[in-house]
């Protein structure tokens, strides 16, 4: 008698589970004995990590709920049920234009992180995306986090030298980038000094690619997504494919993606952030932006910028439709799309608010002279509907008297009614061809730097309604922002939900109270997890509490239960940086050192200070070295060989000319400079006692030079 059987035997040895089969042969001998031949296996399982609900059975009785989301791409799951057939994405500009629904979206996330699994993606490893906003970036984005694994983001306009320090340092052990010219401009550069597994390209075809690697094979996004359609196929239909792994669901606390800061050369900051960090932002902020399914969005801001970034995720979670766009097609599309909500930095406003004026300055002169008069009405309006409403924002840690705030109201109601008829006029006449030209019925929502004062009054005149926020890299990023019922101009707004902000003296450490100005801290569910592989740095953003220190300046606007800032109480407003980083108005951050340690290797240069905080672009505070100065100026003919002194317009020149060849190889320029005479000094306050710059020092001394830089 010959008997085959397979016996199974499950063993879980820490996070690893073997599978031993016994392969048995019995035959019947003399004497009724048996004889058993048994060959034996040891097979390693595969540990399969993977988002709980999002590859979940579907549920049959209703929607699941957001409090069951454990890892951010179980929000596709909840959305798929809830708005199946909506769309959700329209990107019109890549090649294909594609639209997808919330069904199909799900599908394609789901599709795409089975076939990176395929092609052997673990949970835990680092997947470098280097690539621009688009549908397919999603898709790669949330299909990474679906299999545990982590993904290391940057846009496609970096410097070799930038993707491959990030590569490297992050632990990568494949790439994603945006298309066959990117592959094409890197590959060279990455060859011998990066080890890459796999290269997926989420635009075009490979055969545009023309710098192929040895043994590193090359997948498009199609490919990848067949694959996972096949994978799961086999999955579904085979018990023993499903019984090669075991199976894992991913912990809120588990890394999702690492963003780093910029100034990465020589010293990179990865802030890695979790799926809880993540989940916080994605469940608190309605309250800011209220979105009701069909809101339309446009999008257009790099999605590896965690603005850009929590706010997508966020939005899909109410059943908008997120429309693609690009800086070069945005004003088309704003008057195209109609969009309800805008979500963008300083810069796009600004560049709205250039472009309106603009229009208005290069009509004819009547129509110039009323359009600029019913401005003036609409701020003058604007103000005073902001006092009898409360919503003024004030510093004054003292309240003012009943009498003072009753005819203070009274004052502004009284005049603001006899405005407002006039700026009713103004807005169906004037206003009303701007709302048709740009949308942005709800909101336009400004955040990753400071908003220009001007630019916010000119909107809130208009009646577009620009809501400001604030946040960190480190912190998901949004701990504060102005709410739709409560949009005082001039301040962050209030914390969102479940966070906590405080202001610190910066020498003491101690709480400040409202209306005195210190280090802003910050402490809530969104902050990081910490810096990757640089724990000292943590520790000194982090402190033993919990509290991240923003390095920004502020201050908390006192409570006042009576006059024009009785509804504006505890709204944060910030006044410059404490630490070093330079936010630029395109969202930008720049790490002045880089230009400044490159600067100081000049000897014509004594000391420079590089700004530009909230401008769109730097620049720079310099001290000469005199005697050498003059010594270059003779040299180069610019000064004849008996003078001693320099023109103030030809020492500009010549220190710019000197200062755009040391920092030619810097990741920013700088613009417009200027020159001071005297030294910064210990005794003059500018320097500390190890000879260390002051910059809020410096920046504070020469503010309105500073701004007139910038003219």
């Amino acid at each position: 008698m010959n008997v085959t059987s397979n016996l199974v035997m499950d063993s879980l040895d820490g996070r690893l589970m073997f599978r031993y089969g016994f392969n048995c042969s019995f035959k019947n001998l003399r004497r009724g004995m048996m004889r058993v031949y048994c060959d034996s296996t040891v097979r390693k399982m595969q540990t399969r990590k993977y988002a709980p609900l999002l590859e979940s059975i579907p549920q049959c009785n209703g929607v699941l709920p957001s409090t069951n989301w454990k890892a951010v791409p179980d929000i596709w799951r909840t959305s798929a049920e809830k708005f199946g057939d909506r769309i959700a994405l329209v990107d019109p500009y890549h090649d294909p234009p594609t639209n997808l629904t919330y069904k199909q979206l799900e599908q394609e996330i789901i599709n795409f992180s089975e076939g990176i699994r395929a092609i052997g993606v673990e949970p835990g490893e680092k997947l470098a995306l280097f690539a621009d906003n688009s549908c397919r970036w999603l898709v790669a984005d949330q299909g990474i986090m679906a299999t545990g694994a982590i993904n290391v983001v940057r846009g496609s306009r970096s410097s070799v030298d930038e993707l491959l320090q990030i590569y490297n340092h992050s632990d990568s052990v494949a790439l994603l980038v945006d298309s066959p010219e990117m592959y094409n401009r890197i590959a060279n550069g990455f060859t011998s000094k990066a080890t890459i597994r796999f290269v997926i390209l989420l635009w075009g075809e490979k055969s545009r690619l023309t710098s192929l690697v040895q043994d590193v094979p090359v997948y498009s996004y199609q490919e990848i997504i067949d694959k996972g359609h096949d994978s799961r196929a086999a999955l579904l239909h085979s018990q023993d494919a499903r019984q090669q792994y075991t199976y894992e669901a991913i912990n809120s606390d588990d890394v999702a993606t690492l963003i780093y800061t910029s100034g990465t050369t020589g010293n990179p900051k990865g802030v890695m952030l979790t799926h809880s960090n993540l989940l916080h932002q994605i469940t608190n902020l309605w309250d800011v932006v209220p979105a009701i399914p069909g809101d339309r969005f446009l999008s257009m801001l790099p999605p590896w910028h965690v603005y850009e970034r929590s706010c997508e995720y966020f939005i899909f979670t109410y059943g908008i439709e997120q429309v693609y766009t690009t800086v070069k097609n945005l004003k088309e599309d704003l008057r195209r799309y109609q969009p309800h909500y805008l979500i963008s930095v300083p810069l796009v406003f600004e560049t709205l608010y250039s472009g309106i004026q603009k229009q208005i300055s290069s009509s004819s002169i009547a129509r110039k002279h009323v359009a600029l008069l019913f401005l003036r009405i609409s701020m003058a309006y604007m103000e005073f509907r902001r006092i009898y409403e409360g919503k003024y924002l004030t510093r004054s840690r003292e309240a003012p008297s009943n009498i003072f705030s009753i005819l203070d109201l009274l004052r502004a109601s009284i005049l603001g009614a006899i405005l407002r008829p006039l700026h009713l006029l103004a807005k169906k006449i004037v206003y009303s061809k701007i709302h048709a030209a740009i949308g942005i019925s709800k909101a336009g929502i400004s955040g990753g730097g400071s908003l220009p004062s001007h630019v916010d009054r000119f909107f809130e005149a208009i009646e577009i309604k620009v809501q400001n926020g604030y946040g960190l890299t480190e912190s998901s990023p949004v701990v504060a922002a102005r709410r739709p019922n409560c949009n005082v101009l001039g301040s962050i707004g209030h914390p969102i939900r479940h966070t906590e902000i405080k202001v610190v003296d910066a020498e003491t450490d101690e709480d400040l109270p409202p209306g005195l100005n210190g280090v802003v801290k910050v402490r809530g569910p969104q902050v990081m997890k910490g810096y990757y592989k640089n724990s000292m740095a943590t520790k000194q953003a982090i402190d033993e509490r919990g509290w991240l220190n923003t390095g920004d300046i502020g201050w908390i606007a006192p409570h006042h239960s009576v006059g024009r800032s009785r509804h504006s109480g505890g709204v944060i407003v910030l006044e410059g940086r404490a630490k070093d980083t330079i936010v630029l108005s395109t969202g930008e951050n720049v790490e002045p050192s880089e230009i400044e340690e490159a600067a100081s290797r000049s000897t014509l240069i004594q000391q420079i200070v590089v700004v530009g905080q909230d401008q769109r672009r730097l620049g720079a505070i310099i001290v000469p070295n005199k005697e050498e100065v003059i010594l270059a100026a003779k040299n180069l003919s610019i000064l004849d060989p008996g003078a001693s002194e320099i023109s103030k317009e030809k020492l500009t020149n010549l220190l710019y000319e000197e200062l755009r060849k040391w920092t030619s190889e810097c990741s920013f320029q700088v613009g417009p400079i200027l020159v001071v005479d005297e030294p910064f000094t210990i005794d003059d306050g500018l320097m500390t006692p190890t000879m260390k710059i002051k910059r809020d020092k410096v920046v504070a001394k020469y503010q309105k030079e500073i701004q007139n830089l910038y003219k």
